[in-house]
């Protein structure tokens, strides 16, 4: 589909960006909701482009196309929009304060979520000395009693 370079350079740098695109499976949709002046359909083709190159990943759910940024695909952007190497996608930015490594000891000494649990575990006035199946039968259906009389 031939498009103005400018919509393109849009698109691409918007998907660049944040890293993913969606976009809702209508043609007719003058105006994509995130890029503005460009048409819905130039933003599916050119993701789609880049898709049949491998340089995003495309997924389709519930009437909208996603559409994942690749390794390949961020350098080809890169190099398409004259990035230098530093700058990076949102999706691949990480919190580090905020999201611990997996299986990183959390302030409570245990494994990540292990403070809450242990306190409950250990709490001895939960506990019960009924154990499975102590609670009374009600006889009824399927129940193994005998049926109510009406």
């Amino acid at each position: 589909m031939l498009m103005p370079k400018l919509n393109r350079k849009k698109i691409y740098e918007h998907l660049f960006e944040e890293g993913v695109c969606v976009a809702k499976k209508d043609f007719q949709l003058k105006s994509h909701p995130e890029i503005k002046e460009v048409s819905n359909l130039e933003v599916i083709k050119a993701c789609k482009s880049l898709a049949s190159r491998e340089l995003v990943k495309e997924q389709f759910a519930w009437r909208h196309y996603y559409f994942y940024l690749t390794d390949d695909g961020i350098k080809y952007l890169r190099d398409y929009l004259g990035l230098t190497e530093d700058v990076i996608p949102a999706t691949h930015k990480v919190a580090r304060a905020e999201r611990p490594a997996f299986g990183a000891k959390s302030a409570a000494g245990g494994p990540k979520g292990e403070g809450e649990r242990a306190g409950y575990r250990a709490a001895t006035e939960k506990a019960t000395e009924a154990g499975p199946g102590a609670a009374p039968v009600r006889p009824g259906f399927g129940r193994g009693g005998e049926p109510q009389q009406q």
